[in-house]
């Protein structure tokens, strides 16, 4: 039995299938975390989140913001972006099965030594203080109130946090953070105007990562969301997206020995 951690999908549904015959993964023993943009701007959301159904027992999935941004589409809550490739997932027959299942994937997921989110975490944030608003986030997701967390994690301005948030405000703060930040500035607070590699961003602004406190014992966290950062480990992070939309390769690593695998885009730049 063995686990992979595979980074952004994002409906590049051929180079997911191609990345899981060089793992040789086996759904009846292996286990399967996705660092969550499964679906948008790739040709094949509908056949990525319908695979990830038929095999949900071996697959773990956080929600990322790509995934977020279905949910708020399905819910008119939206508008469509000029990118979206997610009309077919709304038209399916089978959309209502899909996206109950995408709205119960959580946001972290931990297990052992490793843990999982899509984008990351604010400096100040302990990881179990970030699995817990996950936790509450989920719950809201749950109960269909994605249209009020959307907005309100909007109203708040340039999403700054607070600990003084409450309400569809806290938590619409935390989903934006979790799911979308790369860079902070110097008091720790989420920039998300900035999507290059760290070398080039704004003076004074470093990666989620390398600002974060020591938390002793934590487990290291993959994430994904950062095509230009690349597959990268750092102390106590590793960033699995490789930009597989883009044209560029999907990556996958084996939890258990740290190897990593590289499948090459089968669909070209989207």
């Amino acid at each position: 039995m063995a686990t992979f951690a595979i980074g952004d999908v994002q409906g590049c549904f051929r180079s997911f299938l191609g990345l899981l015959r060089q793992l040789a993964f086996d759904p009846a023993k292996d286990r399967l975390w996705l660092a969550g943009d499964l679906v948008n701007r790739g040709p094949d959301s509908l056949g990525m989140l319908r695979w990830a159904v038929e095999h949900q027992d071996a697959v773990t999935a956080v929600l990322g913001n790509h995934d977020i941004h279905l949910l708020a589409r399905a819910a008119n809550a939206v508008e469509a972006k000029k990118r979206d490739t997610l009309d077919e997932v709304l038209r399916a027959p089978d959309r209502d099965r899909l996206l109950a299942w995408l709205a119960a994937r959580p946001l972290v997921h931990e297990a052992g030594p490793n843990a999982l989110l899509h984008g990351g975490m604010l400096p100040a944030w302990s990881l179990a203080f970030t699995a817990a608003l996950g936790a509450a986030i989920s719950q809201a997701l749950q109960g269909g109130r994605i249209a009020q967390l959307y907005a309100a994690g909007r109203r708040v301005k340039d999403a700054q946090w607070s600990d003084a948030l409450t309400g569809d405000e806290r938590l619409g703060t935390a989903l934006r953070i979790m799911t979308n930040v790369r860079v902070v500035d110097g008091r720790g607070q989420a920039s998300f105007d900035y999507s290059g590699p760290p070398a080039q961003a704004p003076l004074g602004f470093k990666p989620w990562y390398a600002r974060r406190e020591a938390f002793a014992g934590e487990p290291r966290v993959y994430f994904g969301h950062w095509s230009a950062l690349g597959y990268h480990r750092a102390a106590g992070a590793t960033c699995l997206d490789t930009g597989c939309v883009w044209g560029q390769t999907l990556t996958g690593v084996r939890l258990d020995d740290g190897r990593v695998f590289h499948q090459a885009s089968l669909e070209g730049s989207t």
